[in-house]
């Protein structure tokens, strides 16, 4: 069983890659839903101020955070190679280090952005809206599970 330093980082890793796959669920699950069958405006306006609150201190201290520390775990594992569970930390670091850090970045920001640079009332963002909650929703469903994963992923490492 993993001891010491290497329990706490472990034990933070399954509590930040954890805390944001239950947000991405509930996006996955509900939010996404919810914002669909409201009129396109409606939708627009609030996932637009939804994508503006979610880049302030709160959620992006565990979203970067995680990332982080799933960098120092990776770090870690390549250079101390421990007897138990360095192939479950690796593997719960890349799952959240492209599955949900990188797959943000290249797919869930650039139509954040696209979304924001248009006007809620106007025809141009009710003709987008449909087309950006399927693409955002399919893509969050992956950053959903690969979040999930790494947290399971590095439990396993726990044990």
């Amino acid at each position: 069983m993993i001891d010491g330093p290497y329990f706490v980082l472990a034990m933070v890793g399954v509590m930040g890659t954890g805390l944001v796959a239950g947000a991405f669920c509930a996006f996955s699950t509900f939010v996404m839903r919810a914002l669909a069958a409201l009129p396109p405006a409606q939708g627009v306006a609030a996932m637009n101020s939804i994508n503006e609150y979610a880049v302030r201190a709160a959620f992006m201290f565990v979203f970067t955070g995680s990332a982080v520390v799933c960098v120092v775990i990776a770090v870690v594992t390549f250079v101390v190679w421990p007897d138990e569970g360095a192939v479950e930390l690796l593997v719960g670091s890349a799952l959240y280090l492209f599955g949900v850090f990188g797959l943000t970045i290249a797919a869930n920001v650039p139509r954040n952005n696209a979304l924001g640079r248009l006007e809620p009332g106007a025809q141009e963002a009710s003709a987008y809206w449909p087309t950006y909650v399927r693409e955002w929703t399919m893509w969050n469903h992956v950053r959903t599970v690969a979040s999930a994963a790494a947290t399971v992923s590095y439990a396993l490492a726990l044990t």
